[in-house]
């Protein structure tokens, strides 16, 4: 028996009347594009009933008071550029896109922050406040096309994470509308606070299960002036991946430290009709410096440029202009699509462990990749233990098997990650409806137990992104 109702024509009425007709979408053909994210379309989608696009909270307010009313789920959603199938309407209902509330409402260099409504595009935010020498810091690699509310919804990560930490530090207040229609507003202009509980850190990372994110307020920090990239090539992975824990153990902090195994590199060269010196290369890290004082980022360079030959490395690039810095962040940024494009069928991981394993995991994907026959391309922020392994279908198998073989791989990885590494299994694309049967399978029951009360006591009638973490 559904515990949900379901949006009848009367309902949509009553939408169009909060927020008008072009705000409300009730076609299929238009509503396809809400039935999915970054995902596999094929495992995962799943039509929304109806489809709104609130241009305020208080609109947003209403919406989940008539959902509240009508026991309708209502599942919010960015930009649909996430990775776990957070944004995905599982029961249908309402998606609520935040797409519309997309504006940046202040610029305060004297407190150094930023509002902004929930839809903005990262990219879009930090552009505005470039031209006053500021920077949001905690952006993650999709910046382009992700939203500012998915980003906090997701605590997202990203390239920078090593130096400048994720989404979470940078996030000073947020206006959030509850499941009842309730709009709170909770922390404010100010680094310290300890006056109660500290609840907006309840919404950061809780992928739109608790609640909805409307407006933030965002610390924002001065922009670095210098900036200096390293590419450095190793005959080995394993080689690569291993220094990796030496250059963070000698005081220098690099911004960015990016692993990229030579599958990924060729793949994404293909896709981007792009060249780099890979002969006899099985390994490369891209390492970016920057800062205000140029003689301590050169420093800083040379530093890292002889640990990295000290240890292996084939040889050390320096892109000394910005077109040589963006050719080579094209091809870690890039990774991804490439690798759709190379075969369709596969899973992206989000495997994250302690700073001081990193060397261990790339000989376990070697094992399940040979124990399964399957091959698992490795990329990611190697400097703060974050890697995207990505297992792919042997385009000789069917897909029968390949539906059989997959949970078992990550049952198998996750458990090695978790247990014998002391790892998570998402360092930045989240749970949602992806890896939640992992997640209960891996984590204390006691802990397990704590969410679902966090969930109940927020949400009781369980109508806020339901079927995302939890069961």
């Amino acid at each position: 028996m559904n515990m949900y109702a379901t949006v009848t024509p009367a309902l949509v009425e009553e939408l169009v009347k909060i927020l008008g007709s072009h705000n409300v979408l009730y076609d299929k053909d238009r509503m396809e594009a809400y039935s999915h994210d970054e995902t596999s379309i094929e495992h995962y989608a799943h039509m929304p009933e109806v489809v709104v696009t609130p241009l305020n909270t208080e609109q947003v307010a209403l919406i989940m008071k008539l959902a509240s009313r009508e026991r309708i789920p209502v599942t919010p959603r960015g930009a649909g550029s996430g990775l776990s199938g957070g944004a995905i309407p599982v029961f249908g209902g309402i998606v609520l896109s935040l797409e519309k509330m997309n504006k940046v409402l202040e610029i305060d260099e004297k407190n150094l922050t930023v509002t902004a409504e929930a839809g903005v595009i990262t990219n879009e935010l930090n552009e505005q406040v470039k031209a006053h020498g500021l920077v949001f810091a905690g952006y993650p690699m999709s910046l382009e096309t992700c939203f500012l509310g998915g980003n906090i919804a997701e605590n997202a990560g990203g390239g920078k994470a090593v130096k400048y930490g994720v989404t979470g530090r940078y996030v000073l207040a947020l206006e959030v509308v509850t499941p009842h229609g309730d709009v709170v507003r909770l922390g404010g202009k100010v680094t310290k606070d300890v006056s109660g509980y500290d609840l907006k850190q309840l919404y950061i990372g809780s992928e739109g299960t608790l609640g909805i994110i409307t407006k933030a307020i965002i610390k924002l920090i001065g922009l670095p002036v210098v900036k200096a990239d390293l590419l450095v090539s190793f005959k080995t992975a394993q080689e690569a991946i291993d220094v990796v824990p030496v250059i963070m153990t000698k005081g220098i902090i690099p911004t960015s430290m990016e692993f990229m195994d030579r599958l990924s590199i060729e793949m994404s060269c293909v896709y981007l009709n792009e060249t780099l010196p890979i002969e006899g290369v099985g390994a490369m890290l891209l390492i970016e410096l920057d800062g205000t004082d140029e003689g301590q980022v050169e420093r800083d360079m040379i530093a890292i440029g002889d640990i990295c030959n000290e240890h292996g490395a084939m040889e050390v690039y320096i892109a000394e202009d910005r077109n040589t810095q963006e050719r080579i962040w094209a091809v870690r940024r890039n990774i991804a699509e490439a690798l759709k494009v190379y075969s369709p069928v596969q899973s992206l991981e989000d495997i994250v462990v302690p700073m001081g394993s990193i060397a261990d995991v790339l000989p376990e994907l070697s094992r399940l990749s040979e124990k399964y026959d399957i091959t698992i391309p490795c990329y990611g922020h190697a400097g703060d233990g974050n890697l995207h392994a990505t297992l792919v279908k042997n385009p000789e198998s069917n897909i029968e098997h390949w539906n059989i073989i997959e949970p078992e791989i990550l049952r198998e990885l996750y458990a090695f990650i978790v247990r014998e590494l002391g790892g998570k299994i998402s360092g930045e694309h989240g749970i949602g409806l992806k890896r939640k049967r992992y997640l209960k399978e891996l984590i204390p029951a006691e802990e397990y137990e704590l969410y679902r009360i966090v969930k109940e006591a927020l949400d009781p009638q369980m109508i806020m992104n339901p079927g995302k973490i939890l069961g």
